[in-house]
């Protein structure tokens, strides 16, 4: 069993196969799948899709990159939706929320500014509703953490990590995971390859990230739920443990953080 805990189902890269891709994953040991919205125009989307599709679980939130066009009413929608969306069995988190300091425009002041507002702002909705969160973090590391401790939540993921030693053990200690996927299967990725490796496993998650972040043996083409597997197979063969070891505590990790998925597993 194995769970992709970040992929973009929704994306139109999948068009109309966003089922069959998630059979094809399940055939693959995928058996559950977590879709995250980037901004209030994508809820109802990934709402329905995981009602859809049997394997899927959905998260809602505002990603960095959504926020230069994103309004103060799309907050008090967010507040409003996770309201609603408790009743449903199918959500699971605040996400994807977090900052993004790697790409040039959202660096200029202002935008870095109303992307701390808008990822503190997620915070407290979470907080308000004890809900995990699933993070986005590139090149912004020690400004997550810096509110997360103003803003205490239960912990969640932090997708597609890539920071150092020290930074990964502060976000372990908040309560959260770390997710590897692609880009871990690059030689050369020698800083994330060190942590999966090193990390007690107990802090790791698996996920594609797709479409993005295509895995080696797929670069630069489209990234897949299916792919999980042989992502798997490459953690397990830099950790030197049997892949069986490595998709169940993987497995036990999301449901850990991830407690209303955790709770439909045991339904």
């Amino acid at each position: 069993m194995l769970i992709d805990s970040h992929c973009h189902l929704d994306a139109a890269e999948f068009g109309n196969a966003a089922a069959e891709i998630a059979q094809q994953a399940a055939d693959a040991g995928v058996t559950w799948i977590v879709i995250p919205a980037v901004e209030q125009a994508n809820f109802d989307t990934v709402a329905a899709l995981a009602a859809r599709l049997p394997q899927a679980v959905y998260a809602l939130g505002i990603h960095p990159i959504y926020v230069p066009q994103a309004k103060e009413s799309d907050l008090r929608l967010l507040r409003e939706r996770v309201a609603v969306a408790l009743h449903d069995e199918r959500f699971v988190a605040i996400g994807e929320i977090g900052l993004d300091f790697f790409l040039r425009d959202l660096k200029q002041s202002l935008l870095r500014e109303k992307q701390e507002y808008f990822y503190s702002e997620q915070l407290k909705i979470a907080r308000d509703f004890d809900l995990p969160v699933i993070l986005h973090v590139r090149r912004s590391q020690d400004s997550l953490l810096k509110y997360l401790r103003r803003i205490p939540v239960r912990g969640g993921i932090a997708h597609a990590f890539n920071g150092s030693y020290q930074q990964a053990q502060q976000f372990i200690a908040l309560g959260f995971v770390l997710g590897f996927g692609g880009a871990m299967t690059f030689t050369r990725a020698l800083q994330i390859r060190r942590l999966a490796a090193e990390l007690d496993l107990s802090s790791i998650v698996l996920e594609t990230d797709a479409p993005d972040i295509s895995p080696a043996w797929l670069h630069p083409g489209m990234n897949s739920p299916v792919q999980l597997a042989q992502i798997s197979a490459v953690l397990a063969e830099l950790r030197g443990q049997p892949q069986a070891e490595i998709a169940h505590q993987t497995t036990e990790n999301v449901a850990r953080v991830l407690p209303r998925l955790g709770s439909l597993m045991m339904a």
